[in-house]
């Protein structure tokens, strides 16, 4: 009996005990109701009576061992972990500082938009970023010679000479999403449609290769021009405040007729310049022939605006490649936009 109380004891003192998981199997071996020493002393009826002071106190001192090795490892873990985490029980120590996420600038200046056009009695409509040459394109009044159909300009996914199978692209605005709303909606429309387009651009200060879009669409009878840069004004004075300072100028897109740019001012170290915020015009009639909308009974305005150039011009900040970085440094700084 002797020899099996000196096996538990060079277990109890050989067991490594080095983390909580350690520690705990430690109690459930030595300590616990169905432990060594618990049934350990279970066969203390088989032993000679005159053995049973020896044997007991043997018993005894094993316990002691197990307790005080248990007890000891225990506060030693402890210990370890308030070295690494601090003093836990200390509640006057400052807390440290913590960090919290938050939305990025681009998606402010997306909600803000959305909340501007919502407010303007717009909703808002989605679609695949994945188009067809006809949805992007030939709906739009792209003719087959023109340069944003050319590799150098558009990422394509597929592109064949079989007239049957279509092209395939990544979209290069979200144009094509008003055609898909035309085809399956009756006028009036009234959306704007929010969304990452896709160019072969290099990467500059100015220009990134996928970048984020907001378009409207407003097809009604009657619909004029003067509601259309009324609505644009409207947005600009919501968007940059009452006092914006802003021009709105002929351009030219395939898909509308007339077409115009809209430019706010933007004060800067150098003392400010115009930039360009968005494009629009009234629905040129070729592009309702395609989709089936009668333009001799319906008028239309379109409007397209760079997300990216307006959360620029909103926050101030002078390279869209910060937008895509996603340095910490750089986004924590939007916190309580």
């Amino acid at each position: 009996m002797i020899e099996k109380i000196d096996e538990i004891k060079a277990s109890i003192q050989n067991f490594s005990i080095e983390s909580d998981a350690d520690l705990e199997a430690f109690r459930l071996e030595f300590l616990s109701r169905n432990g060594k020493i618990q049934s350990m002393f279970g066969l203390m009826g088989s032993v000679p009576k005159e053995q049973k002071a020896a044997v007991g106190k043997s018993m005894n001192e094993v316990k002691i061992l197990a307790q005080n090795r248990f007890d000891k490892a225990k506060d030693k873990l402890a210990s370890a972990t308030k070295k690494v985490f601090g003093a836990l029980d200390d509640i006057s120590l400052p807390v440290e500082p913590t960090y919290t996420g938050s939305f990025h600038p681009l998606t402010q200046a997306l909600d803000e938009i959305k909340q501007i056009f919502l407010r303007l009695g717009f909703n808002i409509a989605d679609g695949p970023e994945l188009e067809d040459d006809f949805h992007n394109f030939t709906a739009l009044n792209f003719p087959a010679d023109h340069p944003a159909r050319d590799m150098q300009d558009t990422f394509f996914i597929r592109k064949t000479d079989d007239p049957d199978t279509d092209d395939l692209v990544l979209r290069t605005h979200t144009s094509p999403v008003q055609i898909r709303l035309m085809k399956n909606q009756k006028p009036p429309v009234r959306s704007i449609m929010p969304g990452r387009v896709y160019r072969n651009e290099a990467v500059t200060a100015k220009s990134y290769f996928q970048f984020n879009q907001v378009e409207g669409l407003y097809v009604d009878e009657k619909v004029t021009m003067g509601e259309l840069i009324e609505t644009l004004v409207m947005f600009a004075r919501l968007m940059y405040g009452s006092d914006v300072k802003y021009k709105v100028r002929p351009s030219f897109f395939p898909f509308t007729e007339p077409s115009i740019e809209m430019d706010v001012w933007w004060e800067n170290e150098k003392g400010g310049q115009w930039l360009e915020i968005l494009g629009a015009g009234m629905v040129d009639p070729n592009v309702f022939d395609a989709v089936g909308v009668d333009s001799e009974k319906y008028t239309g305005f379109a409007f397209g605006m760079g997300v990216d150039r307006i959360a620029m011009l909103r926050y101030g900040i002078d390279d869209i490649r910060l937008l895509y970085d996603n340095d910490i440094r750089f986004l924590e700084q939007f916190k309580s936009q």
